[in-house]
């Protein structure tokens, strides 16, 4: 491909309609993240003409929107494998390609991430020869990090361009004509250096006549959007048309000569390039396998997920409990709270990007008698941990933390795969830990939660339970009691949460085999039923763990802390939880085949333990 320095306009516009097929095709047939990528398609294309991703720190918040950059990188045929098991990812990731500057996931990093490139390009002299360029949607504007780091930024005046892909809403609506005119003429070369030179010029006035003219620019600023940046130190450039390469251009050429902290707002539109998805449109976000000419899904599970179970019966119990309320943190549809901040608007919440907020707002609504579920992900309630900690469990205060996503979620990989919550969890105190392992039990995980006295966490996947609904009868929870769903055989299957559907499943084949396992289902991985286990230690030699979480500090761990040295030194104990490593991305088959976790492949080493192959 040409060098996209050495191209004219119309074989920009060309390249960018070109990229825009490329991950419409792509996508299409496997899915990932799509109309935020589209809609930030032309404004990359201008970032790579503009500034040298060789030596600029590129850094695309929550990355989900980076697909051109990785067709501009040297991946247009590699990403042909695009979030597949092997294959490219779906985010910004330094090991794939050196034109990605910083491994990406999670929201609101990248200003913060300019701030510490910033000071490493000032330590090492090169501010004339790099800059930190940051792409950054409206969405993520809404976590307080962001503002840690801009009032560093602006304090500082270290030079960065921050690229503000508003897609959704105006951070500040613009205020009519007369705001488009004002802001269309700021974001020109003439206004810049007519401000540099009025700044340089007051510098000689009077201080009666530079006052007067400072107030007439302020009086400019107070109605366009940017009074919220230049406040907090940082210039501001925008609304500019996110569509308009030229204009594009334009402005990050100004940016970047600017040597200062520039905020340039660029206004876009989601699905930029095909119709269906153009808009703000949710479902359009993250998509699975679409027929690109209706845009019809091709692919659906079958049967309830996890997700769906949840949300009716919190819902079907928010109906005649109006005490029970819940918060969560800008993922209404992927966490099932979209039902209900329909049906109860007035007490449901989605704080948007703001996990630390979200569970800490919910403290006192429990301490004013009120019941708050927190419906988040496994892997952003990490960022949530001292808010858990601190704010509710110090305060032993009665909030439900729905634990969503908890395992391997497949194809969003590393950043997002939910294998440290039991772990980060299990050690705070007066925090009860328990799982459902099938449909019925998830939905008595709820009934249970709604009227637990003291902070609670239950955890469940993405997608279907993997055990089957129905094959053993579902009976409600009692604190810290376990319960075998098989009694007899010659080894013990211990499962928690999904790791019981993994268990009967093991079982299963080990039967073919003959070998007869007991299973058991630990209900509470805290407080756990230490008594049970002791008793089981009489009947069992060898113990085998399942859970979808992290070996380390898992329920492997917690049963050993739980028995007596005594009762350890009777028995073998081997988990099947993951190992210590970031789980790879890919389909959750794919990736547990690779782990070792596929019910033949456990089967096989239980096998070889028992010396039967």
């Amino acid at each position: 491909m040409k060098n996209i320095k050495q191209m004219s306009l119309p074989e920009l516009e060309k390249l960018a309609d070109d990229i825009r097929e490329r991950i419409l095709d792509v996508v299409s047939r496997h899915g990932g993240h799509l109309s935020s990528t589209l809609g930030a398609t032309d404004l990359i294309v201008a970032m790579h003409y503009v500034f040298d991703a060789k030596k600029d720190p590129f850094l695309f918040d929550v990355s989900h929107q980076a697909y051109a950059h990785k067709l501009l990188t040297d991946r247009w045929e590699q990403f042909e494998t695009l979030r597949q098991f092997g294959g490219i990812s779906g985010y910004t990731k330094p090991s794939e390609s050196p034109y990605d500057y910083y491994v990406a996931g999670h929201s609101s990093t990248s200003v913060s991430l300019a701030v510490g490139a910033a000071k490493a390009i000032r330590l090492r002299g090169e501010e004339r020869e790099r800059i930190p360029v940051v792409m950054i949607g409206d969405g993520a504007m809404s976590a307080g990090m962001v503002y840690e780091a801009l009032n560093e930024l602006g304090d500082k005046k270290y030079p960065a361009v921050i690229i503000l892909n508003d897609n959704e809403m105006s951070i500040a609506k613009p205020i009519g004509a007369i705001s488009r005119i004002l802001s269309q003429a700021m974001a020109s070369p003439f206004y810049q250096k007519f401000k540099q030179r009025t700044e340089k010029m007051l510098e000689h006035f009077p201080d009666s006549a530079a006052y007067m003219a400072k107030r007439m620019e302020e009086g400019i600023r107070m109605i366009t959007p940017g009074i919220l940046f230049e406040e907090m130190g940082l210039e501001y450039i925008g609304p500019v048309d996110g569509h308009d390469i030229e204009q594009l251009i334009e402005t990050l050429e100004i940016a970047k000569q600017m040597q200062k902290p520039v905020i340039v707002h660029a206004q876009t539109v989601k699905g930029k390039g095909y119709k269906i998805a153009e808009g703000y449109y949710e479902h359009w976000h993250g998509v699975g396998p679409f027929d690109k000419e209706s845009g019809e899904i091709l692919k659906r599970g079958n049967g309830k997920s996890a997700t769906q179970i949840f949300s009716e019966k919190l819902c079907e119990l928010a109906q005649s409990d109006k005490k029970i309320v819940g918060v969560t943190a800008a993922m209404p549809s992927g966490t099932g709270m979209k039902l209900l901040m329909e049906r109860f608007p007035e007490r449901f919440w989605d704080v948007g990007i703001a996990e630390q907020h979200a569970v800490t707002s919910m403290g006192p609504l429990a301490k004013e008698g009120f019941k708050p579920f927190v419906a988040i992900y496994s892997t952003f309630l990490q960022r949530g941990f001292d808010q858990v900690v601190h704010d509710i469990a110090l305060m032993n205060l009665p909030v439900a933390f729905a634990i969503d996503r908890a395992g391997i979620v497949g194809e969003d990989g590393e950043t997002h795969q939910g294998a440290f919550d039991i772990g980060f969890l299990r050690i705070i105190p007066n925090l009860t830990l328990f799982a459902p392992r099938d449909n019925a039990t998830l939905e008595l995980a709820v009934e249970y939660a709604a009227s637990f006295p003291t902070p609670c966490a239950f955890r469940y996947p993405r997608g279907s339970m993997m055990l089957e609904n129905g094959r053993y009868e579902a009976s409600r929870f009692e604190l810290g009691k376990a319960e075998y769903l098989e009694r007899e055989g010659e080894i013990l299957l211990v499962g928690y949460g999904n790791g019981v559907g993994r268990a009967v499943k093991v079982a299963d084949t080990l039967a073919n085999d003959g070998v007869k396992a007991a299973v058991l289902d630990l209900r509470f991985v805290k407080p756990i039923d230490a008594a049970l286990l002791e008793d089981a230690a009489m009947k069992f030699s060898k113990w085998f763990v399942f859970s979808d979480g992290a070996r380390e500090g898992g329920v492997a761990s917690a049963i050993m802390e739980a028995v007596t040295p005594e009762v350890l030194q009777k028995i073998e104990i081997y988990s099947f939880e993951y190992e210590d490593r970031f789980i790879p991305h890919g389909k959750t088959k794919r990736v547990e085949e690779s782990l070792g976790l596929l019910s033949e492949q456990i089967a096989e080493k239980i096998l070889k333990s028992l010396g039967r192959i």
